[in-house]
């Protein structure tokens, strides 16, 4: 499989979608970010759930090969946490004046919602054998 050129690509379990509020849809910019504000961007799964994502820190987004894959710029994956995913915002990507105050620093997820987390183009979770 080929990951695209981002700094952290995590790929959902089989089933999902990558789904953005309309309110949150691209807008005309030179960046090349999906959306900025609060979440607005979320993924769905198969059996309903619906999980919020960091819209100002998605790069790309979509779920055509039948799962979410959702690239991230300013997000570090930081490793398992009482049993949780844990990634930590690292930067933003855009001026803090077009941030939303609403934005968080820490993103956690089930693992059993991850098919795997790719840093820097190296698949890192669930770890290699």
């Amino acid at each position: 499989m080929v990951w695209p050129p981002v700094p952290l690509l995590i790929e959902f379990v089989a089933g999902s979608r990558f789904e953005r509020e309309p309110e949150h849809a691209p807008r005309p910019t030179a960046l090349s970010i999906v959306g900025n504000g609060p979440p607005g961007s979320f993924v769905r799964f198969a059996d309903g759930r619906r999980v919020p994502l960091p819209t100002d820190q998605i790069v790309s987004g979509d779920h055509a090969g039948g799962a979410a894959r959702v690239g991230f710029g300013g997000m570090q994956f930081v490793g398992v946490e009482d049993g949780l995913l844990v990634f930590h915002r690292v930067r933003g990507l855009l001026p803090e004046s077009q941030l939303s105050p609403e934005r968080g620093r820490r993103m956690t997820l089930v693992p059993d919602m991850v098919a795997a987390i790719v840093v820097d183009g190296r698949f890192v979770w669930p770890a290699p054998h």
